[in-house]
């Protein structure tokens, strides 16, 4: 069964510029170390050949892959989304009721996530746990470093 998955019109962008340049320098690479390995000689005792067949393997299961989420993907249009609540492509301001701490991120995709651009990803547990919280509202969410407690300061576009 197929998951979708939401992504901003950049996100979607790199995911099939990804996959045009697998298609297109991926499989010429190992097309060009299929044709070395083969003329090395005899192939059934040929490591060179026999690796470059299961790089093809991996590759075309990449692409495979890539293929799939890519046809399952939506895009959003960021003008209709609520800033009531926090969902995805929510921009959120938090405060870490512990330390203090005022901590800022994007609730993005899953494939989108870069902690250090502040871009955390909804499957991730503090993004699920801010999931469907509107200002005020404090999220309880368990991390490995134990349990935090995350008060929403602001939510926005």
């Amino acid at each position: 069964m197929s998951t979708i998955n939401y992504y901003t019109a950049e996100g979607l962008q790199k995911l099939k510029e990804e996959l045009t340049d697998l298609k297109i320098r991926g499989r010429a690479e190992v097309a060009r170390q299929l044709a070395e390995a083969r003329d090395k000689g005899d192939l059934s005792e040929n490591a060179e050949y026999d690796a470059a067949k299961d790089a093809q393997g991996h590759l075309e299961l990449k692409i495979a892959k890539l293929e799939e989420v890519i046809g399952n993907a939506r895009l959003i249009d960021e003008s209709v989304l609520d800033t009531s609540k926090a969902l995805i492509l929510s921009k959120v301001r938090l405060k870490n009721r512990k330390s203090g701490q005022v901590l800022n991120y994007t609730l993005v995709a899953e494939e989108e996530a870069n902690l250090a651009a502040g871009k955390i990803s909804v499957k991730s547990p503090i993004g699920r746990g801010l999931l469907g919280k509107a200002v005020g509202d404090v999220a309880e969410i368990t991390v490995p470093a134990g349990k935090i407690e995350l008060e929403i300061l602001e939510i926005s576009r």
